[in-house]
C-alpha cells in the first residue's frame, strides 16, 4: 500500500473515533431532563456532570499526552476507544447521582488519551504539503460528533429513554474499536519525511514539559489558544439559555439553534481552512498561522453580534459565521505547532494547550453563571468575542521558523 494511501486511510479511521469521542462527551447534556427526573439529580448535580468531566478531562492531559509520545499511539487510541466506550455502556446501568459522577471522570480520564494521540499520529504520516487538510478533516468529525450528540441523541431519549443512548453508543464504539484494533496494526507509528532527521531521544516527564515551555512560540500560542478557547466555551455552556431567554424558543429549537448551525458551518471552515493552509504554506511559512488568525478575525465579531442582536436573522448569520471561523483556527491548531516543536513531543505539547483550555474555559464559565444578573449572558459572550478578537490581533505580530528547533541535552527516560 502507498503512503500516502495510508496515510488518508489513517484520517479516515480516525474520522470515527473523533465523531464518537464528541458524541459521547456530549451526548449527556441532551439527556438532562430524564436524568434528573429519574435520578432525582438537583440542578447543581447537573451542573457538576460538565464539571467534573472537564476537570478530569483537563488535568489528566498533559500526562495522557506524554504517555502516547513514550509508547505506542496506535495502542493508546485503540485503548482510549475500548475504555471510554465501556464507560459510555455502563453508563446506560447508573442507578444514582454519584454513579454518574465517577462515570463522567472515568470518561475524562480515557477520552484525554485519544486526540494528543490521534492529532500526533496523523501529523506524523502527513508531512507540509496535506498536513492541515489531514487534521482539518479528522476535526470535521468531532464537529459532526457534537450535532449528532445534541439532535440525535435527544431524539433517541424521547423515543427509547436515556439508557438507550447510552447502551447504543457504547455497543457501537466497542464494535469499532475491535475493527480499530485489526485496521490499525497496518499502519506504522510514523513515516519519515523529506528532509526529517533521526529521531531525538524521548526525555523524562518533567524535562519533556520544560522543554516545551522553553520554546517561546509554544509559550506564545499555547497562551492564545487557552484564551481564545473561552469563546468556544461559553458558546457550548451558555448559549442555548441566553436564546431561550432573549428569543424566547423552545428548549428544542434554542439547543438545534446553538449546535446545528453552529457546528454545520464548523465542519465546513475546517476543510477549506485546511485547504488554504496548505496551498499558503507552500509561499509562506506564516500560511497556517495566518489561516487562523483569519478564522478568529471571522469568529470574534460575528460572536459579539450574537450577543449583542435582538434580530434572529442576525444570529442565524453570525452563528454560522462564528463556527466558519472557528473551523479555520481549530483545524490548523496542530499543524501550526508541528512547525516549532519536534515530532517526539507532539502529543506531550498538545496535552499540555488542552489543559490550559480547560482551565480558562472553567473559569470564564464559571464567572459568566456568576455574573448573569448583572452583566447577562448576552454581555458575557460579548466579552467572549473581545477576547477572540485580541487574539487574533495578537497572532498576527507571531514569527517563527519552520525548522523544528532542536532539543536541548537532557536526561533520557530509560526503556
Amino acid at each position: 500500500m502507498k503512503v500516502s494511501t495510508r496515510a488518508w486511510i489513517l484520517v479516515g479511521l480516525l474520522w470515527v473515533v473523533g465523531l464518537l469521542n464528541y458524541l459521547d462527551r456530549q451526548v449527556v447534556f441532551s439527556v438532562l431532563p430524564p436524568l434528573q427526573k429519574e435520578l432525582g439529580m438537583s440542578g447543581l448535580q447537573l451542573g457538576l456532570l460538565g464539571s467534573v468531566f472537564l476537570a478530569v478531562y483537563g488535568i489528566f492531559s498533559p500526562f495522557a499526552g506524554f504517555l502516547s509520545d513514550r509508547f505506542s499511539r496506535r495502542g493508546i487510541i485503540f485503548a482510549s476507544l475500548l475504555v471510554w466506550s465501556g464507560v459510555t455502556w455502563w453508563t446506560s446501568y447508573a442507578r444514582s447521582a454519584s454513579e454518574m459522577m465517577w462515570a463522567r471522570g472515568l470518561m475524562g480520564v480515557s477520552e484525554a488519551c485519544y486526540l494528543p494521540a490521534a492529532l500526533a499520529l496523523i501529523a506524523a504520516h502527513h508531512g507540509e504539503r496535506t498536513r492541515s487538510r489531514a487534521n482539518s478533516l479528522h476535526w470535521s468529525g468531532l464537529y459532526v460528533g457534537v450535532t449528532l450528540g445534541g439532535a440525535g441523541g435527544g431524539w433517541i431519549a424521547q423515543h427509547y429513554g436515556w439508557r438507550a443512548v447510552f447502551s447504543i453508543l457504547g455497543v457501537a464504539g466497542v464494535a469499532y474499536s475491535l475493527i480499530l484494533g485489526l485496521t490499525l496494526r497496518w499502519i506504522p507509528e510514523s513515516v519519515k519525511q523529506v528532509g526529517q532527521t533521526a529521531a531525538s531521544p524521548m526525555p523524562r516527564l518533567w524535562p519533556a514539559f520544560r522543554e516545551l515551555c522553553s520554546i517561546p512560540n509554544f509559550v506564545r500560542l499555547g497562551s492564545t489558544n487557552a484564551i481564545s478557547s473561552i469563546g468556544w466555551w461559553m458558546v457550548y455552556t451558555w448559549l442555548p439559555l441566553h436564546l431561550y431567554e432573549r428569543f424566547n424558543m423552545s428548549l428544542a429549537q434554542a439547543g438545534f439553534t446553538a449546535t446545528v448551525y453552529l457546528q454545520g458551518t464548523s465542519f465546513v471552515g475546517a476543510l477549506c481552512g485546511g485547504w488554504l493552509a496548505d496551498r499558503w504554506t507552500r509561499t509562506n511559512d506564516r500560511g497556517r498561522l495566518l489561516t487562523q488568525v483569519i478564522g478568529l478575525l471571522i469568529a470574534g465579531p460575528a460572536l459579539f453580534a450574537v450577543g449583542f442582536t435582538h434580530s434572529s436573522p442576525v444570529l442565524i448569520t453570525c452563528l454560522l459565521l462564528t463556527g466558519f471561523g472557528r473551523g479555520f483556527y481549530e483545524g490548523n491548531l496542530m499543524p501550526v505547532m508541528c512547525q516549532f516543536t519536534r515530532a517526539e513531543l507532539r502529543a506531550t505539547g498538545y496535552g499540555i494547550y488542552n489543559f490550559a483550555s480547560c482551565v480558562a474555559s472553567g473559569t470564564m464559565i464559571a464567572l459568566a453563571g456568576a455574573l448573569k444578573s448583572t452583566l447577562g449572558l448576552g454581555g458575557a459572550i460579548e466579552v467572549s468575542a473581545f477576547i477572540v478578537l485580541a487574539c487574533g490581533f495578537y497572532m498576527m505580530r507571531v514569527r517563527f521558523s519552520p525548522v523544528v528547533v532542536a532539543p536541548a541535552p537532557m536526561a533520557v527516560a530509560s526503556t
